[in-house]
């Protein structure tokens, strides 16, 4: 065969199997789709299955017209023509009570009643009874303000209508009143009354309370202080010539006085000690004590220092960014001496403290000398 000319042995047999490989799948194929193109039919295969054992038809009954099954025709008549047995009392369900299958009509809405509005007569206010004119008049008291801590001062009551059996009442307490005339009336009111200051409050009554007056104000007003602050002094041989210093509200500067010196115009210095001055009021008589301004160890008492003290402020409490009494000016520097330096004298000179001078011991009285002319 030519296929096979030039041919080596593996070659061949290559061929061979592919020739033989292609008539089994021809085969195959024309087995299996060769009735649909050539109209052959395929065998058909009954199988036959019976029972074992066989069933036998019971014939107790004699009657095998009856056992024998329906027929198709029998079934459908009878499923055509058996009524439909319905019993609603077999099966529960709630009456819907309308039809379900309807849309829901809402009710026609209530007609709206304006209700009845009720008026209510107006409340008549109480008629105002008028004070009652007081029986009693007071006009004016003398003095109409003192100062707080005055000693005891007599106090006069000008008015009109007053009886002898009328008292005063200061501030609620009743007072040994002396009956001058029917317009006026003394008592002397005692320091313990106005030791504060504040309104106190004046009227005159009967001891009955028949008879009673209005009401006046008696003012009790605070007493100036000094406005400067005790920062040294300058001890002497002789007390009646140590000088003090202070610090006044307002200037740079300290001020000296000595005894008997009136600061400010009002107050009379009339004691100085290392620890204290005391101060007189010459109008009032009022003394003050001022305590020697003493810095706490290491506070800065420059003028920028907001501890600094400031009379300006409440308690001598500083206020930050404020003035103050050592530097009202805060951008010119001023000197502040330290603690224990005397204003105007050097820290390095030594200071005088005076010790307490004791009295001589009286002379010796001589029992021969009578007369006591001091001859021997």
């Amino acid at each position: 065969m030519k296929i096979f000319e030039g041919k080596s042995p593996a070659e061949r047999n290559k061929i061979i199997a592919a020739i033989v490989l292609g008539a089994m799948a021809l085969i195959a194929l024309t087995y299996t789709f060769g009735g649909m193109f050539f109209g052959s039919k395929k065998p058909s295969v009954s199988v036959n299955v019976s029972a074992t054992p066989t069933p036998k038809i019971s014939t107790a009954n004699g009657d095998t017209q009856n056992s024998s099954l329906p027929s198709q025709e029998e079934e459908n008549f009878l499923y055509t023509t058996t009524p439909v047995v319905y019993n609603p009392s077999s099966f529960y369900a709630p009456d819907a009570g309308r039809n379900i299958f309807a849309f829901y009509e809402p009710p026609p809405p209530t007609p709206y009643v304006t209700p009845d509005v009720v008026i209510k007569p107006p409340t008549p206010e109480p008629t105002p009874v008028p004070t009652p004119i007081p029986p009693l008049l007071v006009g004016f008291v003398t003095p109409q303000n003192v100062f707080s801590g005055s000693k005891t001062f007599r106090l006069e009551v000008n008015g009109d209508k007053f009886t002898p059996d009328s008292v005063i009442l200061f501030n609620g307490s009743e007072l040994p009143t002396t009956y001058i005339s029917s317009q006026k009336l003394v008592a002397d009111i005692p320091s313990n009354l106005i030791g504060d200051a504040g309104d106190r409050f004046i009227m005159v009554r009967t001891p009955d309370g028949r008879l009673y007056s209005n009401q006046v104000s008696l003012t009790v007003q605070a007493p100036p202080t000094p406005k400067f602050q005790y920062i040294g002094m300058i001890a002497r041989k002789r007390y009646n010539n140590d000088t003090a210093y202070f610090q006044e509200e307002g200037k740079q500067t300290p001020i000296s006085a000595r005894l008997n010196d009136v600061v400010n115009g009002r107050f009379r210095l009339v004691s100085i000690s290392a620890a204290e001055t005391i101060f007189e009021d010459v109008n009032l008589g009022f003394r003050h004590r001022l305590a020697l301004y003493r810095p706490e160890p290491g506070q800065n008492t420059s003028s920028n220092n907001p501890s600094s003290p400031n009379l300006n402020s409440p308690n001598g409490i500083p206020r930050r960014g404020e003035n103050n009494l050592y530097n009202p000016n805060p951008s010119v520097p001023v000197y502040i001496p330290p603690q224990g330096e005397i204003p105007g004298i050097p820290g390095g000179i030594p200071r005088y403290n005076p010790t307490p001078q004791q009295q001589p011991p009286p002379p010796k009285k001589d029992d021969n000398d009578e007369d006591d002319d001091g001859d021997n």
